[in-house]
């Protein structure tokens, strides 16, 4: 399982990579293995309002439909326009080329929240048993 240690994580299995005021998301490595087979993605458009551990995206597979949670309270700044007509790339690449959008942050305290990645690799080994 690839938890790259320069990233943030939830425990819904988003990945989050802080870069000034903003904030770039994806799913883990571990929620696309779970998923299986991604076949389509909804994404926000950009401009709108984000509120922490609200949905704001959604990811379909071959086994089921599953909501993604926004890690913090924002604005969609930009999306991810290629997942729309290449949803696998979420299962070839969940960390580099299958990001979902960038938000920018309303309250960076909410970070506190968030998962480093030893904390997310320990979790990941308590749900799995």
């Amino acid at each position: 399982m690839n938890v790259p240690k320069d990233l943030l994580y939830t425990k819904e299995h988003e990945w989050i990579k802080i870069e000034g005021n903003s904030a770039k998301i994806g799913i883990t490595d571990y929620a696309q293995s779970s998923l299986g087979d991604v076949t389509f993605v909804e994404l926000p458009d950009a401009g709108k309002k984000t509120e922490l551990s609200k949905a704001f995206a959604t990811v379909e597979s071959v086994k089921a439909a599953s909501d993604i949670y926004a890690p913090f309270s924002g604005t969609v700044r930009e999306v991810n326009n290629e997942l729309q007509t290449k949803p696998e790339l979420v299962n070839q690449s969940p960390y580099e080329k299958a990001w979902f959008a960038v938000i920018d942050i309303d309250n960076i305290e909410e970070k506190k929240k968030l998962l480093d990645a030893s904390a997310y690799e320990k979790y990941i080994k308590e749900i799995k048993h």
